[in-house]
């Protein structure tokens, strides 16, 4: 098995698994995902929203959705760990409808080339209040929201078997270097690692 492997039941849940696992995660949020993971072997940082906690073997952890976190490991030393990802509304959490459609224009379409002054005439907020509460509501700048879904969405497609420049173009990056780049530092793979992570098994043997 893998460092990192990925299996999807379905459309609404993927289990990720980490396995001997010394990989840190930068700052990032899942914008539609609840993330429900337990530490199999070692010790894990986690910082969820700026609290920061050690999980051991036996612990669990549960991340909301537009939640910033990240993972950092503990003197290099290596985990192991299972993440339940289940699909949610994201949405009904934010109280602001023009922040909500914000939100679902950039995640329906993160390819699009979207200015930050197209942003703020279209949530009709100035740019400089549009972005302090984008991040308050989605614990990321829309640049930086922007770019995180265009790699999720590069995800989908090479779980297409599509090749590296397909979604290079379709993903709405400049070249393959920018892909590698920002897939690399949201997904601690490069675009080639991430198709070979994807098992065929059953979700059964999966999880076992």
């Amino acid at each position: 098995m893998n460092e990192v492997s990925y299996s999807k039941k379905n459309e609404e849940i993927e289990c990720v698994l980490y396995k001997n696992c010394r990989k840190n995660y930068k700052p990032h949020t899942h914008a539609s995902h609840l993330s429900i993971g337990c530490i199999q072997k070692g010790k894990v940082c986690i910082i969820i929203d700026g609290v920061r906690k050690i999980y051991a073997q036996g612990e669990k952890f549960l991340i909301q959705p537009n939640v910033l976190h990240e993972i950092k490991t503990i003197d290099n030393n290596s985990y192991s760990m299972m993440v339940l990802c289940i699909k949610i509304n994201p949405s009904e959490q934010i109280k602001s409808d023009r922040l909500k459609k914000l939100q679902k224009s950039i995640l329906e379409n993160p390819e699009n080339i979207y200015l930050i002054e197209e942003m703020s005439k279209d949530s009709e907020i100035s740019p400089y209040h549009m972005i302090r509460k984008f991040k308050k509501a989605f614990g990321l700048t829309p640049h930086q929201f922007q770019i995180q879904c265009k790699v999720r969405k590069a995800q989908k497609l090479l779980e297409k078997e599509k090749s590296i420049a397909e979604v290079t173009y379709d993903a709405g990056f400049c070249d393959q270097s920018h892909l590698d780049r920002c897939f690399r530092k949201i997904v601690g793979l490069t675009p080639l690692q991430y198709q070979n992570s994807l098992l065929t098994e059953s979700w059964e043997e999966f999880c076992k």
